[in-house]
């Protein structure tokens, strides 16, 4: 029997093989899965070259290598996505959220800091909320925050609905969802929000993924955002907002890094949006829309 090392190495190889990225990563999480360990555990055995578990399934971690061999996204094999310390359960149907989509969550608790200086509730409206990563950080990390998450989609909604109740009950409790097109909402609020965030499909309708695992498996529903340039949703987005948003109020919505300029010139065309600007992610790319909600 082969020792954690050398199936270690071996798993790496396979994956490598096959262009998957970060595939020495992957071969550790994939085992880790397997054997019900940590990924921390599986490297210190490796590195002490220890001898592989009696009992211990090699044939269910070589299925599971096939899977991500056919560029299966790791985390439908595994069932979990990390997002800003969030553990969340997510699978074919729902978006799998993306490191660059926790600057927008920063963004977004930063807001709802703001918008609680005076220690009142502030209410936070996450559409298009996929898992409920923005959402769930938000509601986590800022402890008077109001949130409610909006999602579509059935098969995203179960996901969204499991990870809530995976919550602790302190924010539990102070999270709702809604079954609704983020573009027509507003019949299922009685009352203004302080921030209204998004992560809205907009690629645009003739562009096709480079990496297989978005390709093949994120679901059409959050990818593609309409029109040619991809930004029909997120503009329908923004128009929704103006109702959603009580005078003072922060919208943030994230974009590709190539459509920063268009979607400051929408909603700079308005007479409801103020202090309009795009925000970069870490790696300096733009990634996001804020703007601040104006007049009547």
């Amino acid at each position: 029997m082969p020792t954690i090392g050398a199936r270690v190495r071996a798993v790496s190889r396979t994956l490598a093989d096959a262009g998957v990225p970060s595939a020495h990563v992957d071969a550790i999480v994939l085992i880790a899965h397997t054997l019900g360990w940590e990924a921390s555990e599986v490297r210190l055995a490796a590195a002490r070259d220890d001898e592989w578990p009696d009992g211990a399934d090699l044939d269910l971690l070589d299925a599971r290598v096939m899977r991500r061999v056919d560029r299966e996204p790791l985390q439908h094999i595994t069932g979990r996505a990390y997002f800003r310390g969030l553990e969340l359960e997510v699978g074919p149907g729902v978006f799998i959220p993306r490191p660059e989509t926790e600057v927008v969550a920063q963004a977004a608790i930063d807001a709802a800091h703001n918008g609680a200086a005076d220690g009142r509730p502030v209410r936070v409206t996450d559409l298009c909320a996929g898992s409920g990563a923005i959402g769930l950080a938000v509601a986590n990390e800022v402890p008077n925050a109001l949130v409610t998450l909006v999602e579509a989609s059935e098969d995203a909604w179960v996901y969204l609905r499991r990870n809530v109740r995976a919550q602790p009950s302190h924010v539990r409790e102070r999270v709702r969802t809604v079954l609704a097109d983020a573009r027509n909402c507003l019949r299922h609020f009685d009352a203004c929000a302080d921030v209204v965030v998004t992560n809205p499909p907009y690629i645009p309708s003739d562009a096709v993924p480079v990496d297989a695992e978005v390709a093949l498996y994120d679901p059409p529903q959050a990818l593609y955002g309409l029109g040619d340039d991809g930004l029909q949703v997120p503009r329908d987005i923004v128009d929704e907002a103006v109702r959603l948003l009580r005078i003072g109020g922060t919208l943030i919505v994230e974009h590709g890094d190539l459509q920063g300029a268009a979607m400051r010139e929408f909603a700079s065309s308005s007479v409801y949006w103020a202090d309009v600007e795009t925000r970069t992610d870490l790696t300096g790319r733009d990634r996001m829309l804020v703007a601040r909600r104006v007049g009547a």
